[in-house]
């Protein structure tokens, strides 16, 4: 008899041994992971995904990476239809509002509270592209403040002093001026600056001005004011001046990137969303950080798309376990920081080895961290109208400046017209 217990315990401890070994005593808990982008930067992606796991061994991170075209339309696809199931625990979205507003995303405040997590640490504004009506939504990824790329070889070719942190408006216009080149039947060979239509508001903000008088709560358009009609002129005689590109052509041949690659235009105004690029060139290039009014004040974009939660993911604590490591110095900033394809949106990140410490182009860094440290609210409404207001109303108007048909004043003037109208009609709190 005591053979036979022993027997019996043995069996025991070997068949729950067997199931430890197996996995169904420490199953993992899988969070999906839905973000869009190009198949490199899916390979980023999944390096990061990676990383995480090797550091948290119970949790499986599944990727749901789609095109940029495919990515909105799918999702709008699954919550449309109730496909629950089928939507990622974590989601790289832009805008967080639009989303938040629709009632489709889990509120972060209380992760961050019971975690501890140290929301200082991003930079002025940023924040608030996660936030609708206070409360966290979304931590923003990166922040996709701009800078000015300039081609080192055309400024040397054309005897032009290299931009400094330090330009003006009028720096700006006097190196346009030498470095444009138009041939004697006024055709433009090379323009000295391209920049797309929509980075309009950093020379509003520049300029001390606004587009609406509250981009959280408008009560009434403000493009008719001084310092935004200023700003706008500034920009659009750029353009009529055959100094900068108008966006519908920079569009046509192939965007800034382009542009900036082939010589078609000395200077670029954008994100460091094209250093990769540039550098897989091997172009002879820096930055400084953007030109302003000899009166003015930075104003950099306090905006990039962010991470959220689904509010119908099945482990929401295992997901906001991946959400915050994402959103580390330690973990996935890091990462896409080295990666050459983000401005990392944590302050510590930046001023870190992993962006300041890289061993490549633009030498001059230290541009970003100056605009970074003056992030501002301008670039988008945080609102869930924003969307509709500036798709329907603010963007069709100014383009009609952008390509030279007609002149700021009238058109500024009907576009606040338009916004008034429409936010009169939606009343407070909309």
């Amino acid at each position: 008899m005591k053979i036979t217990k022993n027997l019996l315990k043995n069996a025991i401890g070997f068949t729950f041994g067997l199931l430890i070994f197996t996995g169904i005593a420490h199953a993992k808990t899988t969070v999906t992971w839905g973000m869009w982008g190009s198949p490199s930067e899916i390979k980023t992606h999944q390096k990061v995904a990676d990383a995480f796991m090797s550091s948290h061994p119970n949790i499986e991170v599944v990727l749901w990476g789609q095109p940029w075209g495919d990515y909105f339309t799918k999702l709008k696809t699954l919550w449309a239809a109730g496909d629950k199931d089928g939507i990622p625990d974590v989601l790289f979205l832009s805008p967080v509002v639009t989303y938040a507003g629709q009632g489709v995303l889990e509120p972060l405040d209380p992760f961050i509270k019971a975690s501890g997590y140290d929301t200082s640490d991003y930079w002025p504004s940023l924040l608030q592209f996660g936030k609708l009506k206070g409360t966290i939504y979304g931590l923003p990824r990166d922040i996709g403040l701009e800078v000015l790329y300039y081609n080192k070889d055309i400024f040397d070719e054309a005897g032009v002093d290299y931009p400094t942190n330090f330009w003006t408006w009028d720096d700006l216009k006097l190196a346009s001026s030498k470095l444009s080149r138009i041939t004697s039947s006024g055709r433009v060979q090379r323009y000295a600056l391209a920049m797309e239509g929509g980075k309009y508001q950093l020379f509003i903000g520049q300029n001390r001005g606004r587009i609406l008088d509250d981009m959280v709560n408008p009560t009434r358009c403000t493009l008719t004011e001084p310092q935004a009609v200023e700003a706008v002129k500034f920009f659009a005689d750029m353009m009529n001046n055959n100094l900068a590109m108008r966006p519908s052509a920079l569009s046509q041949a192939g965007g800034d990137a382009g542009v900036f690659q082939s010589r078609q235009a000395a200077m670029i105004i954008q994100n460091a969303s094209r250093i990769s690029a540039f550098n897989a060139a091997k172009m002879n290039y820096d930055v400084a950080a953007v030109p302003i009014p000899a009166d003015g004040q930075r104003s950099g974009s306090a905006g990039g798309a962010a991470w959220t939660m689904s509010k119908y993911s099945d482990d929401k604590e295992a997901a906001w376990t991946f959400l915050s490591w994402l959103q580390s110095t330690d973990g996935g900033q890091a990462i896409y920081t080295a990666s050459g394809e983000i401005l990392p949106a944590l302050r510590s990140t930046a001023v870190s080895d992993a962006f300041l410490g890289i061993n490549a182009p633009p030498a001059n860094r230290a541009a970003f961290i100056i605009e970074g440290n003056n992030t501002k609210i301008g670039r988008s409404g945080y609102f869930p109208n924003w969307g509709p207001l500036n798709g329907k109303m603010i963007s069709p108007n100014l383009s009609r400046i952008w390509s030279g048909t007609d002149s700021v004043e009238p058109v500024l003037q009907q576009t606040c017209k338009d916004v008034n109208n429409f936010l009169q009609s939606k009343g407070p709190g909309f």
